[in-house]
């Protein structure tokens, strides 16, 4: 029988038969996979035609389908409704895939044909984009090693397989600590708790298969519980087992992990002439040093600790109004922050959160991109990889343009956090493809599900990638979409964010689960005037995380990098009662892959721009202005890295920004 990875895809816009695919099917499929790729790139290197942009870097850009295929599926399933079986062959699939990737980076007649291309580019009559994806193509091979030889051009190639090993074995080891935590509950431990927090700890209890609700790590199981529960014990129990992943010994530990991939990312920097990972990393992005990253970093942090430390002292007073004596805790913050907020705010998220409703949150987001870019979206009946998701077509003027995945539920098989991908990028060579693209995220199951307004600003984030992939229009897929510097691809998700805040959405949008009436005028203004409440807190526990990975990358790797990070906290005098948001061993930004290593600081460069560019909205005709969407669109969404970022937002923006507008949008300006 013919497997379903390798064959062509005869489905609703050839989205992948998930019905059909069985787990057995991903490791032949790769071998066969990787066999026809193999033969692809032996062709090109061995050409005896003269190197030219079509038959080197065009045939380069041609994609081998089935590696695309066999790929786009497991990665998929594999981050988002893995199992032991997926697992096993994620560990198995990455020093294979590590190997692959490093053989064509070395493969010395293939960079020849490269360089003879790059050398003759001003002979060439190229286009802009194709001459972007010459210059991006020579230096990644250039990055990746091909001009080594010999004895450094092997330690490049083990480095690379071990760093590839060593990545998937901290995602496991993290997933493996969040799945088997949890912390039952009594009936009298939900004292305290709104409803939405005991559905989804109920819901949480059902999925381990206990008789009862439980706290987990899930980040929107264990925020509430922090948030509203009266008993201090069991705060700092949870407390202490989420700081804990990835940190409780044995086979799961990930400390020793870290220290290595520290250590082989500085080696292999060296290798390639450069004084350390840092300077290696930000040479591609808009920042270009890991000078220009601290100064960015330090810039905020001043204002943001300022912040902290003084409602520090405000949370400290209600806690001892409690009776409490002694120090303000970690496991103290949030709870007493809510508290705080009541007071100050008027605002209770258990009232709040009945107007969120997840499908009312998802049809905002729509009809944002609606009146901005004029998308339309249709549900499609389609099988797909967990009976959570749902898909719509998403059209333009009866114009197919993608297909978006939303995949929003809490599950013990889903690895935590959010994030989009897409199954398929945008092409127009060597024929047109349109995208298909995936928003994962992790809220508490409930009916209907409601969300927290933190996790509603993760939905329309997450969606404002998938704009990003959903509007490209450029000719070749290794330049569209999120292609783009690490510092760059924030800037759309983060952008879009705004929108959620804008009143004419929320009043439509914003309705009661139960009554259908709309979000009071009065808690709306408590909503909008809250946006920057406890932004001391959620700039320190992020601009600190950002710092020590900045830190680990710059300069000689730690050898203990637990012992690093702590100077680094004890240097900029870290808040004792707030954490990093991510502390190492379960920093998987930062040691799953290299994606945003010295590089988590990007998501607060792209808080620059979209700070500024939002200004320019309001400075225009408002939130909807059709000119400022259409440049934002023909600028920046549909451009992906055709050309240099700064060159785009200059293109849109008329200048590049400072970091005035990003304080004043947290509430950190001085007064």
């Amino acid at each position: 029988m013919t497997n379903p990875l390798l064959s062509h895809w005869d489905t609703p816009f050839e989205i992948a038969p998930f019905d059909q695919i069985s787990d057995e099917d991903f490791a032949p499929a790769l071998d066969q996979a990787l066999a026809a790729h193999n033969a692809q790139i032996d062709a090109i290197a061995s050409n005896r035609d003269a190197p030219t942009f079509d038959n080197v870097i065009g045939a380069l850009e041609t994609p081998c389908q089935a590696l695309e295929q066999v790929l786009s599926v497991f990665y998929t399933v594999a981050g988002a409704d893995s199992n032991p079986k997926r697992q096993e062959l994620q560990r198995a699939f990455s020093p294979k895939l590590a190997a692959h990737s490093s053989a064509i980076t070395a493969n010395k007649a293939l960079y020849a044909r490269i360089k003879a291309v790059w050398d003759q580019r001003d002979e060439l009559d190229l286009t802009e984009e194709q001459q972007r994806v010459l210059m991006l193509t020579h230096r990644s091979f250039v990055r990746g090693g091909a001009a080594l030889e010999g004895a450094e051009d092997a330690r490049m190639q083990e480095i690379k397989g071990r760093l590839a090993t060593l990545g998937t074995e901290f995602t496991q080891n993290l997933l493996a600590d969040e799945s088997n935590w949890f912390m039952e509950l009594s009936e009298e431990d939900l004292e305290g708790l709104p409803d939405f927090a005991i559905a989804a700890a109920r819901a949480a209890g059902k999925e381990k298969g206990v008789d009862g609700p439980v706290v987990t790590t899930s980040r929107s199981i264990i925020t509430p519980f922090l948030q509203f529960s009266p008993r201090r014990d069991l705060r700092e129990k949870a407390f202490q087992a989420w700081a804990a992943r990835g940190a409780n010994g044995g086979k799961t530990d990930n400390r020793e992990i870290a220290a290595e991939i520290l250590a082989l990312r500085e080696e292999r920097a060296k290798l390639l002439g450069y004084e350390n990972f840092a300077a290696y990393k930000l040479e591609t992005e808009m920042a270009k040093t890991p000078e220009a990253v601290r100064g960015l970093l330090m810039d905020v942090w001043g204002p943001a600790k300022a912040r902290a430390d003084a409602d520090a002292v405000i949370l400290t007073d209600i806690m001892q109004a409690d009776g409490i004596n002694g120090d303000l805790e970690p496991w103290d913050w949030r709870y007493y922050s809510e508290k705080r907020r009541k007071i100050e705010h008027d605002l209770d998220e258990a009232e709040l959160k009945p107007y969120l409703q997840l499908d009312k949150m998802i049809e905002a987001a729509f009809s944002c991109a609606n009146r901005l870019f004029g998308l339309e979206f249709a549900p499609l009946d389609i099988p797909l990889y967990h009976p959570d998701c749902r898909a719509w077509e998403v059209t333009r003027n009866g114009e197919h343009m993608a297909v978006f995945i939303g995949d929003y539920f809490a599950r013990g098989s889903k690895r935590s956090g959010a994030w989009c991908s897409a199954m398929r990028g945008q092409a127009k060579f060597p024929e047109k493809q349109a995208p298909v693209v995936i928003n994962v995220c992790n809220f508490a199951k409930g009916d209907p599900a409601l969300l927290s307004y933190d996790d509603a600003r993760t939905l329309f984030h997450e969606f404002g990638h998938a704009l990003h992939q959903m509007l490209s229009d450029v000719t070749y897929e290794s330049i569209s979409g999120t292609s783009v510097a690490r510092d760059f691809v924030e800037l759309p998700s983060q952008l879009y964010e705004h929108w959620l805040e804008m009143p004419e959405v929320l009043s439509e949008f914003a309705t009661h689960a139960e009554t259908g009436e709309p979000m009071p005028k009065e808690m709306l203004d408590k909503v909008l005037g809250a946006a920057t409440y406890d932004m001391g807190f959620q700039t320190v526990e992020y601009v600190a995380s950002a710092l020590v990975d900045l830190a680990f990358h710059d300069g000689a790797a730690p050898a203990d990098p637990m012992a690093r990070q702590a100077e680094v906290l004890a240097e900029i005098g870290m808040p004792h009662a707030i954490t990093m948001r991510h502390a190492t061993p379960h920093f998987a930004h930062v040691f799953s892959g290299d994606g945003y290593s010295s590089g988590y600081y990007s998501y607060m460069w792209s808080e620059v721009m979209d700070a500024d560019a939002f200004a320019a909205f309001e400075e225009a005709g408002g939130a909807f202005d059709p000119e400022r969407a259409k440049a934002l669109e023909e600028h920046i969404l549909s451009t992906g890295g055709s050309k240099d970022p700064a060159e785009l937002y200059t293109a849109f923006r008329g200048r590049l920004p400072g970091v005035d507008a990003l304080l004043k949008g947290r509430g950190l300006a001085a007064e």
